[in-house]
């Protein structure tokens, strides 16, 4: 109820700010709250799964003064659609299921919780995070609602953006020797049940590591649940209260693509 509240007190305001040509944040969100980017930029150094073809290409075209007298910056990017902070879109793992422009908005900006078993990845790089961290975190802090943006922390973003550390390998071409933490099948299927809206987490795979099968992007997505990976700055957030605006590249036909994220935290 608080957070329907926070949320409906910050439409209001946003709708009364319409109009102007440039508004500040403070203007667009209640008295206390505040806006946290869980976005990594992408550039030359920005993690990918060690079998793509390429990485974040940024080439300029131009940059400089022109003729009539004005400055102009102009330049092309290419990279593969995984990498970086990113969306999964259900056919990534799902034959049938949405793609990138199919997702509903209530997909993409809903309430959060944040499970945080950053204490067992810290003892086990190839830890998952299982049905009783799930049931643990209701008996704390309340029963996970369906529409829930469900967000994972395993304290792995402290390796950004070393690739040896951040995935456990780095060997180009090779991703046999992967480890970092992700979601084991019996909580991605949790996690369906209770029909969340979508689920991220701070690291390059909502599977862990070590995956053949790729099973929790399995399990998701055939239930149309799209991933979240590489998230930021999962520290900064409460257990409960923050929404989520996670807004991809809106690419017809995409299995995922760069995603900008960010949490608006309420007032307290």
């Amino acid at each position: 109820m608080k957070l329907q509240l926070f949320v409906s007190l910050w439409v209001l305001t946003s709708l009364g700010c319409m109009g102007r040509t440039t508004v500040p944040s403070s203007r667009l969100l209640p008295e206390g709250a505040r806006l946290v980017d869980l976005t990594y930029s992408f550039d030359e150094n920005t993690p990918y799964w060690p079998t793509s073809p390429s990485g974040f290409e940024l080439k300029q075209l131009s940059h400089g003064m022109t003729e009539a007298g004005f400055f102009y910056a102009s330049n092309t990017l290419c990279a593969p659609e995984h990498g970086g902070t990113h969306l999964d879109a259900p056919i990534h793992f799902a034959e049938g299921k949405m793609s990138a422009e199919q997702l509903p908005l209530e997909r993409l900006i809903a309430p959060a919780v944040v499970i945080d078993f950053s204490a067992d990845a810290m003892k086990e790089p190839d830890a998952l995070l299982q049905p009783a961290h799930i049931e643990s975190f209701e008996k704390e802090h309340g029963p996970i609602e369906p529409g829930t943006i469900v967000l994972v922390r395993s304290g792995w973003g402290k390796y950004w953006p070393n690739k040896k550390q951040y995935l456990g390998d780095d060997t180009p071409g090779d991703a046999s020797k992967l480890h970092f933490p992700g979601i084991s099948r019996e909580a991605a299927e949790a996690l369906v049940t209770r029909k969340v809206a979508a689920v991220g987490i701070d690291t390059a795979s909502v599977d862990y590591g070590p995956s053949k099968d790729f099973i929790a992007h399995q399990t998701l997505m055939k239930a149309d649940i799209p991933a979240f990976e590489n998230v930021a700055a999962m520290e900064q957030l409460p257990t409960r209260g923050a929404l989520i605006l996670a807004l991809p590249m809106k690419i017809r036909g995409g299995s995922g693509g760069p995603l900008r994220i960010v949490a608006v935290l309420p007032p307290g």
